[in-house]
């Protein structure tokens, strides 16, 4: 094979990068755009609300109502455009060794507050001699307390939350799961969760997931998931292990 066999392929995988590029440039200046007449409306409802807070008459109770409706309208467009922004941010991540154990423990501490109020028993099976790893540190707590946050809407009535890490048997990776006991997905929801705009949840953005595997496959690795309709769901992350950083000491710099 000659060195350049593979450049055909290489200059479309630029072009399509360089495409997705322009257009998340594109729809992220059109959210931008949005978000400035949308604030303007959310604080006239603001003030229309102010004017009807002391409603006396039926026409005013339903003038107040249908106010409240745009207000809640318009908190829903602005968590849609935030999250949007959000996946739609082209940022090369800030790879640093890091202890995946360590990140996991730092979001379970965040999560734990949420996790009692929800009646979430969270049971962390971190294994002692994982390699050290490539980390963004910010996004990739982001999109873990993302995915905890899913298991929790998940589990309405409580439930438990197992979060396990261990070495891959090649030796070339970690895996993190995250298993709960909630509600589960049904076989067409388990093939599109990870599509952005599909959501299962009212009023939910469908960004959510879409946006953790996004922060996923920056780092070289890849999420997966498996449910059952009434038993629980399992996620679950593969982390490289870069050759060179896998011949040092397990859970090395950090």
């Amino acid at each position: 094979m000659t060195p350049n066999a593979h450049a055909p392929n290489d200059d479309v995988n630029q072009r399509l990068r360089d495409q997705y590029t322009e257009i998340a440039r594109l729809a992220g200046g059109l959210a931008h755009e949005i978000k400035n007449p949308l604030s303007t409306i959310r604080l006239n409802m603001e003030l229309l609300a102010e004017d009807f807070a002391a409603a006396e008459t039926p026409r005013e109770r339903r003038a107040l109502a249908k106010v409240e409706v745009v207000q809640r309208e318009c908190d829903r467009l602005q968590g849609i455009l935030d999250d949007f922004l959000s996946f739609a941010k082209v940022r090369r991540p800030n790879l640093e060794p890091s202890s995946l154990n360590q990140e996991i423990t730092r979001v379970l501490r965040f999560f734990a507050a949420k996790a009692r109020e929800a009646k979430i028993d969270v049971i962390d099976y971190l294994a002692a001699d994982l390699p050290t790893v490539l980390l963004d540190r910010e996004a990739f707590q982001g999109a873990l307390l993302n995915l905890m946050i899913n298991a929790e809407q998940a589990m309405p009535q409580g439930g438990q939350l197992v979060v396990r890490t261990s070495a891959s048997p090649s030796g070339d990776g970690v895996i993190l799961d995250l298993i709960d006991t909630g509600c589960g997905m049904d076989e067409h929801t388990q093939k599109h969760a990870f599509d952005a705009f599909f959501s299962t949840k009212r009023g939910g953005s469908g960004l959510g997931l879409a946006t953790t595997r996004k922060i996923i496959e920056a780092h070289g690795g890849r999420i997966e998931v498996q449910s059952e309709v009434g038993r629980g769901t399992q996620f679950t992350i593969k982390l490289p292990v870069p050759p060179r950083l896998a011949a040092e000491t397990p859970e090395g710099p950090t």
